[in-house]
């Protein structure tokens, strides 16, 4: 199993910087920032929190935070009331800057009790509109430490706001690594993933938020056990019609050839209204997903939720019954412009 320590996480983003996949534009410029954080006292805060609680609540437009190249610590929370943050990396890649925490569901509170899945995350957003660019968020969870803790799922972020643009941001950990959420079920809450890196092992991209990811990297990580893991787990709502939608991306993986299932059906707290979608179009998926791609969830068949393909390629892009495919007019209508669109007309993969 892949030990998650600070150490290693840097040295895994560093090597996979080293590919060429994300991180190669330069710093993206924009607005100055009107706060800097750094982690050796140069600028107006030392950590992530308090630049966070320095936002005026109710803001009104964007307000950048800036933050040099350093490691930061700690659980970071983005309120309801602090809408419009830009979170800028001002480092040359996004692995300049690492975000992070280390509890899992089951770490023990100090006061009393454990935290539970969300209550592991190492960044939570409740504030809409946010734009994280050229940065790292982790959950730096140790899991071979703590053997002790059979809870291992260790969120990294959980959104649970709309309108959230990621451009070039890496997210690590092991089992929930990205929760992309909403506030309630039924309601609807949009996130657009650009040029990101994302990985992990178990259901590492689960929940019911209208996500988009565009040209990012999914990759798995090896671990002990069969199968080596899950990618998605949507809990996408009945009512709404855009779940989770992979557009341009590579499926990568260190595990073995087969072992990995795209996704399998999440119904939270059993809830027969939480149909999932995971739509993968025009994406390289790689030799660990096997021909029957999809997994059941317990007693939730994958074939009773929303899954479905379009024109991927590679070694496992399989063609067979266990694979739903999309018609030409049926992917017209599962497009980045469709999911992000709403009633405001938002198009950030426009900009």
């Amino acid at each position: 199993m892949r030990r998650r320590t600070f150490l290693h996480v840097s040295t895994s983003i560093s090597a996979v910087a080293a590919t060429g996949m994300i991180g190669a534009r330069p710093a993206v410029a924009g607005p100055r920032p009107h706060l800097i954080v750094a982690a050796d006292g140069t600028g107006d805060h030392t950590g992530i929190q308090a630049a966070i609680d320095a936002v005026p609540s109710g803001n009104a437009r964007p307000f950048v935070i800036g933050v040099r190249p350093g490691t930061y610590l700690g659980q970071v929370i983005i309120g309801k009331d602090k809408p419009l943050i830009e979170l800028r990396g001002l480092g040359r890649r996004p692995d300049d800057v690492l975000i992070a925490d280390n509890r899992a569901n089951g770490t023990p509170k100090p006061e009393g009790g454990t935290w539970g899945t969300s209550g592991s995350a190492s960044v939570t957003v409740d504030g809409a509109g946010l734009r994280a660019v050229n940065l790292t968020f982790a959950n730096l969870f140790d899991e071979a430490a703590h053997p002790e803790i059979t809870n291992r799922q260790a969120v990294a972020v959980l959104t649970r706001a709309d309108r959230l643009v990621f451009d070039r941001v890496r997210f690590l950990g092991n089992q929930d690594t990205l929760y992309v959420n909403s506030s309630a079920a039924g309601v609807v809450a949009r996130a657009y993933f650009r040029d990101c890196y994302v990985e992990g092992d178990v259901d590492f991209i689960f929940g019911r938020a209208t996500a988009v990811f565009d040209r990012c990297r999914i990759h798995s990580l090896d671990r002990a056990g069969t199968p080596a893991g899950y990618v998605t787990a949507p809990s996408t709502d009945i009512t709404n019609p855009y779940g989770l939608l992979f557009t341009r991306c590579r499926f990568t993986s260190d595990a073995p050839a087969g072992s990995v299932f795209l996704g399998r059906p999440w119904h939270p707290g059993n809830d027969p209204g939480a149909i999932g979608q995971t739509i993968i179009r025009e994406s390289s998926i790689g030799a660990h997903i096997p021909p029957t791609a999809w997994s059941d969830f317990g007693t939730w068949p994958w074939a009773d939720a929303r899954f479905a393909e379009y024109r991927n390629y590679g070694p496992g892009a399989h063609r067979c019954a266990d694979r739903p495919q999309l018609t030409a007019a049926e992917a017209a209508g599962y497009t980045a412009t469709t999911f992000l669109r709403g009633a405001d007309d938002w198009a950030p993969h426009l900009c």
